[in-house]
């Protein structure tokens, strides 16, 4: 692992433990001597983990659609900015720059670019370790709905190996290195359509 791709929120939240969180998976990224990707905010918990992790010297590539650039205020202070012309245009070189991913709380923008990459490693287009930091439960329902999806039948339940999940940034740091993607195999049957 050279480069980890965290998405998280352009906004703090309420709750001040969101943003120790960040702190906290910042340091241990850099402490790791790995290289953060994300969104190139320098507000909300994007702001707060580039900062984190840029002030224990580490690495940090922020890649942001140019529309975002004065709505997300990108931040001027990393390593490497890329502005692109899209949120796909984002998101692929994102995907491209990372050897694995996490989310952290976030809004519509993080569950959407958290769970493309689940569909993109359920597809097989990588292989790449997936997790999520579930600081102070703010995923249960998340995972609640994919206990449910995986119920209902339209999620194998071989596929929730596709990503872990941690309460501690050090625990799931450690987890993703460890990682073996479950094999991929085509998630429907003729029969089942």
């Amino acid at each position: 692992m050279k480069r980890l791709c965290v998405f998280c929120g352009s906004s703090a939240g309420h709750d001040p433990v969101f943003a120790a969180a960040a702190r906290e998976l910042g340091a241990a990224i850099a402490r790791k001597r790995w290289g953060l990707v994300y969104g190139a905010g320098n507000v909300g918990l994007m702001g707060v983990l580039a900062d984190a992790v840029l002030a224990a010297e580490g690495e940090v590539i922020g890649v942001i659609p140019e529309a975002l650039v004065a709505k997300e205020l990108a931040h001027r202070g990393l390593s490497e900015l890329h502005i692109v012309a899209s949120m796909h245009e984002r998101k692929a070189l994102m995907a491209e720059l990372a050897d694995g991913f996490v989310a952290m709380p976030g809004g519509f923008g993080t569950l959407d670019e958290f769970c493309e990459i689940l569909t993109w490693a359920q597809l097989g287009l990588h292989r790449k370790p997936c997790g999520l930091l579930n600081v102070a439960g703010y995923f249960d329902p998340l995972l609640q709905q994919v206990e449910r999806a995986v119920a209902g039948g339209f999620v194998r339940a071989e596929h929730q190996g596709l990503f872990v999940v941690e309460t501690e940034p050090m625990k799931l740091l450690q987890r993703l290195v460890k990682f073996t993607p479950p094999k991929v195999e085509k998630w429907i049957r003729a029969e089942e359509t």
